[in-house]
């Protein structure tokens, strides 16, 4: 389920964060009929980056951070929508989805999160704080061997954000965080749908670094700030901190 935030109201600021300015947004593609650009007046920032690179747990802790300076917040996701989610999720456990209908499922979730969630809360003036957004679903897609112009053309109705930030961190250290936090690796972020090796280990290796290649390929397109995410949380979240207050003006 998404969580929505809303102001804290005369809660004590424990850091100053500067009141973003408006600033109207623009489609990546084609706008939604019915939403007009100029009325989008809050902040999009996306956190983007493999699981392991301490993505989550950075965005709730700025989460935290902007509400304490008295700005509402609204996070997005993967897998969040209330259309598609769980659904997605139940298909994805049988390991069975080829790529076009995996690729389908996640748009669908994207889609219905823009329309219900992003859009309304951009119009309210709230910071959105994605956690992934379509860039990773561009690259899964793509390093699936579907289309580019065909994947990119099903995310042109996306809101360009304000910034992107990539947490980079190598595939040997991404192995290590995840095992240490659930025992075991993803069959889907391993690649093991992709066939590129019957170990596990050495398909998420091998995975990830196709996926590291292709957001290498998005940053340069795209102007990403990448962000080495081989640090301790607090000074990763200092660095995002700077970055962020940055994208806000």
């Amino acid at each position: 389920m998404t969580a929505k935030r809303k102001p804290t109201g005369n809660r004590k600021a424990t850091s100053r964060v500067k009141s973003p300015k408006p600033l109207a947004k623009c489609f990546i593609g084609h706008s939604l009929p019915g939403v007009k650009p100029g009325e989008l007046t809050g902040r999009l920032i996306v956190i983007e980056g493999a699981d392991g690179s301490g993505r989550s747990t950075q965005i709730r802790r700025l989460v935290d951070w902007l509400e304490a300076s008295g700005h509402a917040t609204t996070q997005v996701g993967l897998k969040r929508s209330n259309l598609a989610s769980e659904e997605l999720e139940s298909a994805k456990n049988g390991n069975i989805l080829n790529r076009t209908t995996l690729s389908l499922f996640y748009a669908t979730d994207f889609a219905d999160q823009l329309e219900n969630i992003i859009i309304p809360s951009l119009r309210a003036g709230f910071i959105v704080l994605a956690d992934r957004y379509i860039y990773t679903l561009m690259a899964r897609d793509m390093v699936r061997g579907l289309d580019s112009e065909w994947v990119k053309s099903l995310y042109s109705i996306a809101i360009k954000p304000d910034a992107v930030f990539y947490l980079k961190l190598p595939a040997e250290k991404l192995i290590q965080r995840n095992i240490m936090k659930n025992q075991t690796l993803d069959y889907w972020e391993s690649g093991m749908d992709l066939g590129l090796s019957l170990d596990m280990f050495d398909s998420f290796l091998q995975y990830q670094q196709l996926m590291a290649d292709k957001f290498e390929e998005f940053r340069k397109s795209w102007e990403f700030t990448t962000i080495d995410a081989d640090q301790s949380m607090n000074a990763l979240n200092h660095e995002l901190r700077r970055n962020v207050e940055h994208a806000l003006g």
